[in-house]
């Protein structure tokens, strides 16, 4: 397998009040927040229109177990099914089943110190 990560898809952290966090980076840092936290657009080396979501959490979320970080990274790959199947052959822990929506494919590892990974394997079209 060539690449199997090919960008960051994103950083999402737990928080006391995401909606207080997202205003404060919003009048501080001038992100562009909507309810998910902010998307950054920005176009690959062939000129593909692509992502990076920064999205806070609420600090009791479930989404980021069996991991009791306060944060989970979200990387973009090719091949989720075929990278996962690697990943599984070589000792990782997977982490539940592949999701599939209209904006891509997700799966999750544990990295060896229990930080969840979320795999993204999107379909950038569907931005456009």
């Amino acid at each position: 397998m060539k690449n199997r990560v090919t960008g960051l898809g994103g950083f999402f952290f737990k928080t006391k009040d995401p909606d207080a966090i997202k205003e404060w980076y919003k009048n501080h840092l001038g992100l562009n927040t909507d309810q998910y936290g902010c998307t950054f657009w920005w176009k690959d080396e062939n000129g593909n229109k692509c992502s990076t979501q920064w999205s806070p959490f609420k600090e009791d979320t479930e989404y980021f177990k069996p991991s009791d970080k306060p944060f989970m990274m979200n990387f973009r790959v090719e091949n989720l099914k075929g990278l996962l199947k690697l990943l599984k052959e070589e000792g990782v822990t997977i982490v539940g089943e592949i999701e599939e929506y209209d904006y891509g494919k997700f799966g999750w590892i544990l990295d060896p110190e229990g930080n969840k990974i979320e795999l993204w394997e999107p379909v950038d079209k569907a931005f456009l």
